[in-house]
């Protein structure tokens, strides 16, 4: 019997394992559960488990989507240098593009983002490719 929540594809990470999480403190992803499922409801796709660097979070709040800054409404801390968060793979992908990519848990990314993302651009990005 499964327990995954309605709207959830399989847990499945980018090394073909169960899906790690990713980050509870902060907590993450689309549904906020700390890992980066991919959701039916997540237009965005939050599949990649990303290490947050302040060049990394300078390009994304030049690009329109400011992480770095408290929403307290929102009940968001902002995010930090060192943080683990689940990112749209399309962001990822744009900051590759542009040299400004963080590294990536690939143990904690559903393996929906490589269709997203090139999988060797994922893998060469990995704090855990081993």
């Amino acid at each position: 019997m499964s327990t995954r929540m309605p709207g959830l594809t399989a847990s499945i990470n980018m090394l073909g394992d169960e899906l790690e999480p990713c980050s509870m403190d902060p907590v993450t992803g689309f549904i906020r559960n700390g890992c980066c499922e991919a959701h039916i409801d997540d237009a965005g796709a939050h599949t990649v488990c990303a290490v947050m660097t302040a060049d990394f979070l300078e390009f994304s709040k030049a690009e329109g989507n400011d992480l770095s800054t408290p929403r307290p409404e929102f009940g968001f801390a902002g995010l930090k240098p060192g943080d683990r968060w689940c990112l749209c793979a399309a962001r990822w992908r744009q900051a590759y593009e542009a040299g400004k990519a963080p590294r990536v848990l690939l143990r904690a990314t559903h393996r929906e983002a490589s269709t997203i993302v090139p999988h060797a651009a994922l893998v060469s990005h990995a704090l855990d490719a081993n």
